[in-house]
Protein backbone atom coordinates (compact mmCIF):
# COMPACT_ATOMS: atom_id res chain seq x y z
CA UNK A 1 0.00 0.00 0.00
CA UNK A 2 1.50 3.37 -1.32
CA UNK A 3 0.25 6.80 -0.52
CA UNK A 4 1.45 10.31 -2.09
CA UNK A 5 4.09 12.98 -0.23
CA UNK A 6 1.25 15.53 0.39
CA UNK A 7 1.54 19.08 2.32
CA UNK A 8 0.60 18.17 5.90
CA UNK A 9 0.32 14.46 5.81
CA UNK A 10 1.15 13.15 8.64
CA UNK A 11 0.68 8.99 9.25
CA UNK A 12 -0.56 8.09 12.39
CA UNK A 13 2.98 6.29 14.06
CA UNK A 14 2.74 2.45 14.09
CA UNK A 15 2.93 2.23 17.82
CA UNK A 16 0.32 4.67 18.40
CA UNK A 17 -2.13 2.97 15.86
CA UNK A 18 -1.13 -0.50 17.67
CA UNK A 19 -2.08 1.35 21.09
CA UNK A 20 -5.60 2.37 19.32
CA UNK A 21 -6.85 -0.30 18.01
CA UNK A 22 -6.04 -2.16 21.05
CA UNK A 23 -8.37 0.46 22.67
CA UNK A 24 -11.03 -0.20 19.95
CA UNK A 25 -11.01 -3.49 19.52
CA UNK A 26 -14.19 -3.99 21.56
CA UNK A 27 -16.26 -1.91 20.05
CA UNK A 28 -15.01 -2.45 16.04
CA UNK A 29 -17.13 -5.45 15.07
CA UNK A 30 -19.80 -4.07 12.93
CA UNK A 31 -19.18 -0.39 13.53
CA UNK A 32 -19.57 2.48 10.95
CA UNK A 33 -16.21 4.22 10.84
CA UNK A 34 -15.75 7.40 9.75
CA UNK A 35 -12.00 9.02 9.33
CA UNK A 36 -12.45 12.78 8.58
CA UNK A 37 -9.09 13.46 7.57
CA UNK A 38 -8.39 10.21 5.94
CA UNK A 39 -4.46 11.38 4.61
CA UNK A 40 -2.42 7.94 3.79
CA UNK A 41 -5.51 5.98 5.17
CA UNK A 42 -3.59 4.27 7.84
CA UNK A 43 -6.58 4.39 10.40
CA UNK A 44 -9.60 3.76 8.38
CA UNK A 45 -8.74 0.84 6.41
CA UNK A 46 -7.52 -0.83 9.90
CA UNK A 47 -10.43 -0.55 11.09
CA UNK A 48 -12.03 -2.10 8.76
CA UNK A 49 -9.51 -4.62 8.73
CA UNK A 50 -10.39 -5.49 12.88
CA UNK A 51 -13.93 -5.99 11.60
CA UNK A 52 -15.68 -2.41 11.11
CA UNK A 53 -18.51 -3.33 8.67
CA UNK A 54 -18.20 0.26 7.41
CA UNK A 55 -15.21 2.75 7.26
CA UNK A 56 -15.68 6.31 4.98
CA UNK A 57 -12.32 7.63 4.15
CA UNK A 58 -12.75 11.71 3.78
CA UNK A 59 -9.97 13.11 2.31
CA UNK A 60 -9.84 16.55 0.53
CA UNK A 61 -6.63 16.33 -1.11
CA UNK A 62 -6.87 15.37 -4.83
CA UNK A 63 -3.70 12.62 -5.35
CA UNK A 64 -4.31 11.55 -1.26
CA UNK A 65 -8.17 10.71 -2.21
CA UNK A 66 -6.79 8.87 -5.51
CA UNK A 67 -4.40 6.75 -3.97
CA UNK A 68 -6.70 5.59 -1.46
CA UNK A 69 -8.65 4.63 -3.66
CA UNK A 70 -6.51 2.35 -5.55
CA UNK A 71 -5.57 1.71 -2.58
CA UNK A 72 -9.31 0.13 -1.49
CA UNK A 73 -9.26 -1.92 -5.17
CA UNK A 74 -5.31 -3.34 -4.04
CA UNK A 75 -6.65 -4.66 -0.60
CA UNK A 76 -10.22 -5.51 -2.39
CA UNK A 77 -11.59 -3.65 0.74
CA UNK A 78 -15.60 -3.56 -0.13
CA UNK A 79 -16.63 -1.73 3.46
CA UNK A 80 -14.47 1.15 2.60
CA UNK A 81 -15.28 4.08 0.99
CA UNK A 82 -13.28 6.64 -0.17
CA UNK A 83 -14.85 10.06 -0.32
CA UNK A 84 -13.12 13.22 -1.88
CA UNK A 85 -14.34 16.32 0.26
CA UNK A 86 -13.29 18.53 3.21
CA UNK A 87 -14.13 17.29 6.50
CA UNK A 88 -16.59 20.19 6.17
CA UNK A 89 -18.41 19.65 3.47
CA UNK A 90 -18.60 15.68 4.32
CA UNK A 91 -20.25 16.68 7.65
CA UNK A 92 -22.36 19.26 5.67
CA UNK A 93 -24.01 16.83 3.37
CA UNK A 94 -24.02 13.68 5.27
CA UNK A 95 -26.93 11.87 6.78
CA UNK A 96 -25.73 8.91 8.47
CA UNK A 97 -24.25 8.40 11.99
CA UNK A 98 -21.37 6.48 12.86
CA UNK A 99 -20.38 4.39 15.86
CA UNK A 100 -16.46 5.33 15.67
CA UNK A 101 -14.74 8.89 14.45
CA UNK A 102 -10.91 10.05 13.89
CA UNK A 103 -10.48 13.11 13.94
CA UNK A 104 -6.81 13.76 12.96
CA UNK A 105 -6.30 17.25 10.86
CA UNK A 106 -3.19 18.96 10.17
CA UNK A 107 -2.42 19.97 13.14
CA UNK A 108 -1.40 23.61 11.71
CA UNK A 109 -5.20 24.18 11.06
CA UNK A 110 -6.50 23.86 13.98
CA UNK A 111 -9.63 22.25 13.38
CA UNK A 112 -10.61 20.37 16.25
CA UNK A 113 -13.09 22.48 17.54
CA UNK A 114 -14.85 23.22 14.68
CA UNK A 115 -14.89 19.81 13.70
CA UNK A 116 -16.52 18.64 16.77
CA UNK A 117 -19.01 21.32 16.45
CA UNK A 118 -19.64 20.35 13.01
CA UNK A 119 -19.96 17.00 14.12
CA UNK A 120 -22.60 17.84 16.95
CA UNK A 121 -24.65 19.74 14.47
CA UNK A 122 -25.05 17.57 11.86
CA UNK A 123 -25.67 14.54 14.23
CA UNK A 124 -23.25 12.54 13.02
CA UNK A 125 -22.19 10.99 16.02
CA UNK A 126 -24.43 7.95 17.36
CA UNK A 127 -25.30 7.37 20.88
CA UNK A 128 -22.33 6.60 22.88
CA UNK A 129 -20.17 6.99 19.77
CA UNK A 130 -16.50 6.75 20.40
CA UNK A 131 -14.18 9.47 18.99
CA UNK A 132 -10.68 9.25 18.50
CA UNK A 133 -8.68 12.60 18.50
CA UNK A 134 -5.12 13.21 17.80
CA UNK A 135 -3.27 16.39 18.60
CA UNK A 136 0.08 17.87 19.70
CA UNK A 137 1.08 16.86 22.91
CA UNK A 138 2.54 20.72 24.03
CA UNK A 139 -0.93 22.33 24.95
CA UNK A 140 -3.93 21.76 26.56
CA UNK A 141 -6.85 19.93 24.90
CA UNK A 142 -8.92 21.56 22.22
CA UNK A 143 -12.40 22.98 23.64
CA UNK A 144 -14.86 19.95 23.11
CA UNK A 145 -18.40 19.52 24.00
CA UNK A 146 -19.16 18.66 27.49
CA UNK A 147 -20.88 15.42 27.13
CA UNK A 148 -17.56 14.08 25.36
CA UNK A 149 -16.00 12.39 28.23
CA UNK A 150 -12.72 11.39 27.98
CA UNK A 151 -11.77 7.43 28.47
CA UNK A 152 -8.15 7.02 27.26
CA UNK A 153 -5.63 9.55 26.67
CA UNK A 154 -1.66 9.21 26.30
CA UNK A 155 1.45 10.65 24.57
CA UNK A 156 3.83 9.82 22.42
CA UNK A 157 6.34 11.91 21.65
CA UNK A 158 4.64 14.88 19.70
CA UNK A 159 1.50 13.16 19.59
CA UNK A 160 -1.65 13.20 21.75
CA UNK A 161 -4.45 10.37 21.29
CA UNK A 162 -7.42 10.18 23.20
CA UNK A 163 -10.37 8.41 22.87
CA UNK A 164 -13.79 10.03 23.87
CA UNK A 165 -17.51 8.43 24.46
CA UNK A 166 -20.50 10.70 23.04
CA UNK A 167 -22.38 10.61 26.46
CA UNK A 168 -25.05 13.05 24.88
CA UNK A 169 -27.41 9.91 24.81
CA UNK A 170 -27.20 9.47 27.96
CA UNK A 171 -28.16 13.14 29.28
CA UNK A 172 -31.93 13.19 31.05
Amino acid sequence: MTFPDAEGLRPTPDRVRETIFNWLQPHLGFSNCLDLFAGSGALGFEAASRGAQLSVLVEQNSQASKQLLANCDLLKSEQCRVVSSSAQQFLANNNQQFDIVFIDPPYQANLWTEIATKLEQAGTLADNAIIYLECPSKGDLPDLPSHWTIFKDKKAGEVRYCLFSNQKGDAS
